[in-house]
C-alpha cells in the first residue's frame, strides 16, 4: 500500500536508473521504517523473518553514503510537487518549525554538537527544521548543527521557501528565540509576511495594561473557538491580536492548581529548600546555606490568574483580518503532529549513526516515510475518514497471508487473511484490490 504511495510520488526514481540495487535498498529501508521503525541491522532482520524481503546489511549502509546533496534536493522537490499536486493549487501557507535529536553517543564533529533540548545537552544532537503545509504535509526539511541558535535557522528557511514557492504567508511556531527583535526585524527585511506567537506577559507594562484591559474586547463572531478578540498597531507596522476564550482559561488555572498543589506538597513534605530545586544539569551542584523558609506567594499567584485564556500573535499582514490570523496560527497543530509522527510512530530519534552521510542519509529515510505516511492519511481523509498515523500502519500490517506447504508434493499455496474494514477504505483510497482467494506459489 505505502509503497503505491512512494512509486506514485517518484521516490523509486530518486537514486537514477543505474542504481537499481541501492534504489531497492532504499526502497525497502523507507518500508521498514514504516512497518516497525527500528535499527538498520534490525530492520534488515525484521525484513527478512517478517516479510521476506533479504536485504544485506553492508549493502544498506554503502547505500546511506551515497546519498548526497543533489538526492536530497531531489527528495525534497518531489514532495513539494506532491503537496501541490494533492493540494490542486501552489501552496498559499506554510508551517516551520524547530527540533533537535539527539544521539546514542557522546562523539560530536561538525554536524553533531552538544545541544540545549531535551535535557541532553551533555550530549550530541542536530536540529532539524521542518516544513509543512496547513494540511499536514511535509514539503521540506533542513539539517543543522545540534548547538545552532534556532533563531538562526530562519534566514535559511526564509531564503529556501522563497526559492520554491509564492507564498502569501509564512506561519512559524510560538518559539522565544523565534520572536526575538533580531528575527522580527529579519523577517520584514525579507519582506515575508508572518503570523507568530506573541509573549504577552514579556511586553511592556503599558502594554500589558491594555491586554489585561478585556473589557474593552470585542466579541467574537458565532462558532468561534473565543468569546472576546482585540487587536492594536504596533511597532514597525505589526499588528497584534489577542483572544480571550474561558475553553483556555479553565485549562490555564487547571494546569496552575495543579502545579501549585504539587508544590505545595513538596513543601509540606520538607521544608528545606534544596528539595525545591532540580536534580537536572548543573543544579545538582548548588546548595542552600543558613535558615531558609520557602513560602508561596498569594499576590503573585493572583497575577498570573489574569492571564488566564488570553492569546496572543503578532502579525506583519495588513489586509489579513484578525480572525483569519488566529485561525491560521490555529492551524499550526499540524506541523506539531509531522513531528510527533516522526519522533514517535517513526522514531527518528535516538539516531544509531555516528558519520554525518548515514546521518542525514537517515533523517532522508525518515522524511521520505513520514511524507508517504501523511499523503496517504490525507487522501484517505478526502475519500473517507480521518486515520492516524498509527491506525494506517496497524491496519496495513494486519493484512498478512500464510504461506502453506503440501508436504507430499512440495507445493505452496497462499491463504489471504481477511480484511477489516479500515483496511478496505485504504485498498480503495489508491485503487488497489487486495487479494482474497487463495492461490499457487509458481515453482521456479
Amino acid at each position: 500500500m505505502l509503497g503505491a504511495v512512494y512509486r506514485e510520488l517518484g521516490f523509486g526514481k530518486l537514486l537514477g536508473a543505474r542504481r537499481k540495487a541501492a534504489a531497492r535498498n532504499l526502497f525497502h529501508t523507507v518500508m521498514g521504517r514504516l512497518a516497525n521503525p527500528q535499527s538498520k541491522r534490525a530492520t534488515v532482520a525484521a525484513l527478512e523473518e517478517e516479510f521476506g524481503v533479504h536485504l544485506n546489511l553492508q549493502s544498506v549502509y554503502r547505500m546511506m553514503d551515497s546519498i548526497d546533496e543533489k538526492i536530497v534536493e531531489k527528495a525534497k522537490r518531489m514532495a513539494g510537487e506532491a503537496a501541490r499536486g494533492l493540494l490542486g493549487c501552489p501552496v498559499p501557507l506554510l508551517f516551520c518549525d524547530c527540533t533537535t535529536l539527539y544521539f546514542e553517543s557522546f562523539t560530536e564533529d561538525d554536524l553533531k554538537q552538544n545541544g540545549y533540548k531535551d535535557r541532553k545537552f551533555n550530549q550530541p544532537q542536530v536540529m532539524l527544521g521542518l516544513l509543512a503545509t496547513e494540511e499536514g504535509l511535509p514539503v521540506d526539511y533542513e539539517v543543522y548543527p545540534g548547538n545552532q541558535f534556532e533563531g538562526k535557522t530562519l534566514e535559511t528557511a526564509v531564503n529556501n521557501i522563497r526559492k520554491t514557492y509564492d507564498l502569501k504567508a509564512v506561519i512559524f511556531t510560538a518559539d522565544s528565540a523565534l520572536l526575538s527583535k533580531e528575527n522580527l526585524a529579519l523577517l520584514d527585511k525579507l519582506e515575508v509576511h508572518y503570523i507568530i506567537a506573541a509573549r504577552l506577559k514579556s511586553l511592556s507594562g503599558a502594554w500589558k495594561r491594555a491586554v489585561l484591559d478585556t473589557k474593552a474586547y470585542q466579541s467574537s463572531e458565532s462558532g468561534a473557538p473565543y468569546q472576546r478578540i482585540r487587536e492594536w498597531d504596533y511597532s514597525g507596522g505589526r499588528r497584534l491580536i489577542v483572544t480571550y476564550s474561558r475553553k483556555r482559561a479553565a485549562k490555564d488555572r487547571q494546569d496552575r492548581e495543579k502545579a501549585v498543589q504539587k508544590l505545595r506538597a513538596k513543601i509540606a513534605k520538607s521544608e528545606n529548600p534544596t528539595s525545591l530545586i532540580s536534580n537536572c544539569g548543573y543544579k545538582r551542584f548548588l546548595r542552600i546555606e543558613g535558615d531558609s523558609k520557602v513560602v508561596l506567594e498569594d499576590k503573585k499567584l493572583a497575577a498570573a490568574a489574569r492571564w488566564d485564556g488570553l492569546h496572543g500573535v503578532m502579525t506583519s499582514a495588513a489586509e489579513l483580518p484578525a480572525s483569519q490570523a488566529i485561525e491560521q496560527y490555529r492551524k499550526l497543530w499540524q506541523i506539531e503532529d509531522c513531528f510527533r509522527v516522526a519522533k514517535h510512530d517513526l522514531r527518528i530519534r535516538p539516531i544509531f549513526h555516528w558519520t554525518p552521510a548515514r546521518v542525514r542519509a537517515h533523517l532522508l529515510v525518515c522524511f521520505l516515510a513520514l511524507v508517504c505516511l501523511r499523503c496517504l492519511a490525507y487522501r484517505v481523509r478526502l475519500r473517507f475518514e480521518a486515520m492516524s498515523p498509527a491506525r494506517i500502519v496497524r491496519t496495513l500490517n494486519s493484512v498478512q497471508a500464510s504461506i502453506l506447504r503440501d508436504t507430499a508434493t512440495n507445493r505452496r499455496y497462499v491463504l489471504p487473511s481477511q480484511i477489516s474494514e479500515d483496511a478496505r477504505k485504504l485498498y480503495t483510497t489508491m485503487a488497489l484490490k487486495p487479494d482474497s482467494t487463495p492461490y499457487e506459489i509458481p515453482q521456479s
